[in-house]
């Protein structure tokens, strides 16, 4: 069987040595052994998050730690800024609205970073908003968000700062607690190299206390619950076992490697994918690339929809679609998580044979030596 590569924004490949850990027998998860497990697994992602404080575990998508960090926040008829450049950051919109808050929106033009100061008035026009929702790396358009300076906008405010890494943690820059976010949703399937099936939200005291007061309805997705069963190493409702055992070993290789260390390695792997992209005469869609996900551009007159099935069908790479208004526009080539060098190579030939094919015109081999390049420290 030929290797297939995939190169998706979630899921993205699992390696072999969590594979390995996820197919040992399944343990009772009311148990010591299982405790164990679980605290090993809970103290690493603290160090991926860059974080003192709680970080409560979900079995559910990531949109479910998403709607838990409105439900446990919010009482109604609260109002929540929420910064809509794509169609992960609309979604924590419409999470607030089906809750019936009151959603203040900073549109951002797809492919473009939110300006500072357009938040900056927004916050200040609106001081009275209990929660500002911002999305580190918005995976439909490939942008990362500058959530440091967002931190510090909100910092002497009594707004809590909620930020979707979902896609971003592990590969875009992220420092939970000295950026001064109090909520940090994230998924498995991502940088954090499993299966798709567990959620994570850090908790900051501020956050904690705001659960205490919330008045939305809950009940699965209950910070109190969690916390009671976080105080004893243990979750309120049955575990996802065997992806908290690969996320066990998953936090130990990154943690092992060092999480900088990882971090530089995407940020390598995104500058291969952007150069290789431009070597072919093709260009980068997003004006803030993410190092997380790279969002192409299609040629004039080319689907890109047509590129990623001859990639998938015919050569063994997938990669993902424009969403929204950009599908059959841009092809987004993922570089997160168990996404490596090999990967990178291996897709960047691909796309050069299914180019060559749609009739693009442009150099042979430019895109892999351009990667290589990159790749080789050059």
């Amino acid at each position: 069987m030929n290797k297939k590569y995939l190169m998706t924004p979630g899921p993205t490949p699992v390696p072999q040595d969590i594979r390995e850990e996820m197919a040992k027998p399944i343990i009772h998860h009311r148990t010591k052994e299982y405790q164990a497990i679980f605290k090993d697994a809970t103290e690493g992602l603290k160090k991926l998050f860059k974080t003192s404080g709680d970080v409560l575990t979900f079995t559910s998508s990531g949109t479910g730690a998403m709607e838990a960090s409105v439900v446990n926040l919010c009482s109604p008829g609260d109002k929540i800024i929420v910064i809509r450049g794509g169609k992960f950051g609309e979604r924590f919109g419409e999470i607030g609205k089906a809750y019936g808050l009151n959603v203040v929106p900073i549109d951002v033009e797809w492919g473009t970073a939110v300006k500072t100061e357009v938040v900056a008035d927004t916050v200040k026009k609106n001081p009275d908003a209990k929660a500002l929702y911002a999305t580190l790396c918005e995976t439909s358009t490939a942008t990362v968000t500058d959530i440091k300076a967002i931190g510090q906008i909100l910092k002497g405010t009594d707004i809590l700062l909620v930020v979707d890494v979902i896609s971003g943690l592990g590969a875009d820059e992220f420092q939970n607690d000295a950026w001064g976010v109090d909520v940090a949703v994230c998924g498995s399937q991502k940088g954090l190299m499993l299966p798709p099936g567990l959620a994570f939200c850090t908790v900051s005291e501020r956050a904690m206390k705001a659960a205490e007061a919330s008045k939305l309805p809950k009940f699965y997705f209950s910070f109190k619950k969690y916390k009671k069963s976080y105080m004893d190493t243990d979750t309120p409702f049955t575990s996802a076992i065997t992806l908290v055992i690969g996320l066990k070993k998953a936090v130990e290789v990154i943690n092992n490697k060092g999480v900088d260390n990882v971090i530089a390695d995407h940020r390598k792997l995104g500058r291969a994918a952007r150069e290789a992209a431009m070597a072919l005469g093709l260009s980068v869609y997003s004006k803030s690339p993410s190092d997380a996900v790279t969002g192409i551009n299609a040629p004039a007159g080319i689907n890109a929809d047509d590129i990623i099935k001859i990639c998938k069908s015919e050569l063994g790479v997938t990669f993902a679609g424009g969403q929204g208004d950009l599908k059959g526009k841009i092809f987004r080539i993922a570089h997160m998580g168990g996404i490596d060098e090999e990967h990178m190579g291996e897709a960047i030939k691909a796309l050069e044979q299914a180019l060559a094919k749609i009739g693009h015109k442009f150099t042979a081999g430019a895109g892999v030596a351009a990667a290589q390049k990159v790749l080789a420290g050059k």
